[in-house]
């Protein structure tokens, strides 16, 4: 299901998501991934559906939300929680940030509020998993000021300046479904992370420019715009790889663990 050339076998995912300790505005999350709210949320009928077809495994202490005090940080003090998309697996922990301001594409959050609990179900959406006051938090992706990303960066060519200061670009990565964004993080060692979330679900399919079938990307987006996005992502890895292009279920990627004040 997630790579044509693939045999058929199950196969376990990560569902990973990124602490950024901004030298300026503080702790900040890219996605929450997932949290005890989504079993809650996937308990009634249809949305049972979801937690069927998709069978988690969430040990005590692995949500996000869970696991901050490690690094000396509690849910309250996230800053801001930039939502590449609205997932059940990306925003599950969600609701667990009170404090934080909601990056998001305006395109994504009408896709929260679309009538009719199957065709929500359809998309991947939970809307029990979206806080309650989410619209008076959210800041759209499609708002925040346009920079120009530079040679380096290409085929990307623009990014959505989220705090002013070049240092947290979101960028559209359309095709796995509406309003689907990642973002690129200028690091303290001066190299540059492109977190992807679901333009692609390895670091392989990056490498080797291999989509998932036509029937995996037709369920939730659109195949040809998916397929281009992957291809554009291959293209910046063969160009630059100093460029860490981090995708949200890859086994491959390393977990890190950030020191205070990075």
């Amino acid at each position: 299901m997630t790579r044509r050339d693939a045999g058929l076998a199950p196969t376990v995912f990560p569902a990973l998501a990124a602490l950024i300790v901004h030298p300026d505005e503080g702790p900040m999350l890219f996605d929450t991934g997932y949290d005890p709210a989504f079993f809650a949320a996937t308990d009634p009928f249809p949305e049972r559906l979801y937690r069927w077809t998709t069978p988690v495994s969430l040990e005590p202490g692995d949500a996000v939300a869970d696991q901050l005090p490690r690094f000396g940080l509690a849910p309250e003090d996230i800053r801001a929680v930039v939502v590449s998309h609205f997932h059940g697996d990306h925003v599950a922990g969600l609701a667990r940030f009170p404090n934080a301001r909601i990056y998001c594409a305006r395109a994504a959050l009408d896709q929260v509020w679309r009538r009719g609990r199957f065709a929500r179900l359809r998309q991947g959406i939970l809307a029990a998993l979206a806080p309650a006051d989410i619209d008076a938090r959210a800041i759209f992706f499609e708002d925040r000021p346009r920079v120009a990303l530079g040679p380096d960066l290409a085929p990307f060519d623009v990014g959505a300046d989220l705090l002013g200061d070049g240092s947290l670009l979101a960028v559209n990565l359309p095709g796995h479904c509406p309003g689907h964004w990642g973002l690129l993080v200028r690091q303290t060692d001066d190299r540059t992370r492109f977190l992807i979330a679901d333009a692609a679900w390895s670091s392989g399919a990056v490498r080797d420019d291999m989509p998932p079938p036509c029937l995996t990307t037709a369920l939730l987006g659109e195949t040809a715009t998916y397929r281009r996005t992957l291809n554009s992502l291959h293209r910046l890895g063969q160009r630059n790889p100093d460029v860490l292009i981090t995708p949200s279920h890859c086994g491959e990627v390393e977990i890190e663990r950030p020191r205070r004040g990075d």
